[in-house]
């Protein structure tokens, strides 16, 4: 039996720029992850979930090729990720094999809460890792990231793949988006082997880490949001406001690398004021493609961390989820996380996880 897990994710800064080829991005792994168990069997294989226990899904191999009883499959992000591993493993003449496959999530409360920590990547590396430890397959980070980009984006079809990064990575990441444009053309031309080992144009990952000075909050706004269709409406406002949407991109590239020279620098000052200067982006950036990014519950969330000297903003698409602070361990932090609550605003318990040195 194989048993691996995959952190979920944060974005502190970025987002939406960083869907444009080559802009980066800010991105925190999370202490919650997705946990993929793969166990050999005969003559069927099963794929299941703890967070769809109603729903199981059998496939057969037929030759080498996995065949779906697909009437019912809420499983998607597993499915191409495994068809992505295998046939890697194909392509080095590995001969296929039969397993159960069972995942189970901590990246969404018990009760069915939604927090937006990036649980179809999460998945779809941890599902990577396990096929390709079942294949005793070694492969690198950069080589894993590679796969697992390949395996989301044929199922989402746009995003910048920040949050597989951050998964496979762990830590605190600065993380340019690739050319997705070059890769579907790629994808035609190569084998799985030869594309993960090329140069992918524009792909950046880089670590980071918080000065110890400052805490990282995670506060939950109690509603979802939905990542892909908030992306697609931005993305319709390109061709109307074209000036202004590149003014955005510009602006945010400057922000991210002011707030990574932060970081490097130990400059606390110039973390939290970029920090901000960011949130005013994506306020002005929802202005424009008329999506609320920013909440009225999100919004009170960030108006408290401001009044106690915190930095913050919202974490990802917005529209819901999380928002995220920076600010001076100071006894300040209990008084934030004291108004959060008297505002019905649940502080996650939520630190950046680093994997174990290797």
């Amino acid at each position: 039996m194989i048993k691996v897990k995959a952190p979920g994710k944060l974005y502190l800064a970025g987002e939406y720029a960083v869907v444009e080829t080559g802009n980066p991005s800010i991105i925190a792994a999370v202490n919650r992850f997705v946990t993929v168990t793969v166990k050999e069997t005969v003559d069927y294989g099963t794929i299941s979930s703890q967070q769809f226990q109603k729903t199981l899904l059998r496939w057969q191999r037929v030759n080498s090729e996995m065949v779906l009883d697909n009437r019912d499959n809420p499983f998607q992000y597993i499915v191409s990720a495994i068809q992505v591993a295998e046939s890697y493993a194909k392509s080095l003449n590995i001969e296929m094999k039969t397993y159960d496959i069972e995942v189970d999530s901590e990246l969404d409360s018990g009760d069915g809460k939604k927090y937006g920590l990036g649980s179809s990547a999460a998945v779809t590396v941890a599902t990577i890792k396990a096929i390709c430890k079942l294949y005793k397959l070694n492969l690198s980070k950069i080589e894993l990231f590679k796969l697992a980009a390949i395996s989301h984006f044929e199922v989402q079809g746009n995003g910048s793949l920040g949050d597989i990064a951050s998964s496979v990575f762990g830590g605190l990441i600065s993380y340019s988006s690739f050319d997705r444009a070059w890769l579907s053309e790629f994808r035609k031309k190569v084998s799985l082997d030869h594309l993960i080992k090329l140069e992918w144009p524009y792909l950046e990952i880089i670590p980071l880490k918080i000065p110890s000075v400052l805490q990282f909050l995670v506060g939950w706004s109690g509603a979802p949001a939905s990542t892909s269709h908030l992306i697609d409406k931005v993305e319709l406002t390109k061709g109307s406001n074209q000036q202004q949407y590149q003014k955005f991109v510009h602006d945010s590239d400057k922000r991210v690398h002011e707030i990574t020279n932060g970081f490097n620098q130990n400059n606390v000052d110039l973390i939290m004021d970029s920090i901000k200067h960011n949130r005013d982006l994506l306020l002005g950036l929802g202005k424009l493609a008329n999506v609320a990014i920013e909440t009225p519950k999100l919004t009170k969330l960030i108006e408290i961390a401001d009044e106690f000297g915190g930095a913050a903003k919202t974490s990802g698409a917005g529209g819901g989820d999380c928002g995220i602070v920076l600010i001076r361990n100071t006894s300040e932090v209990q008084q934030v996380i004291n108004k959060w609550r008297d505002n019905d605003i649940e502080l996650l318990d939520i630190k950046i996880y680093n994997y174990p040195e290797e």
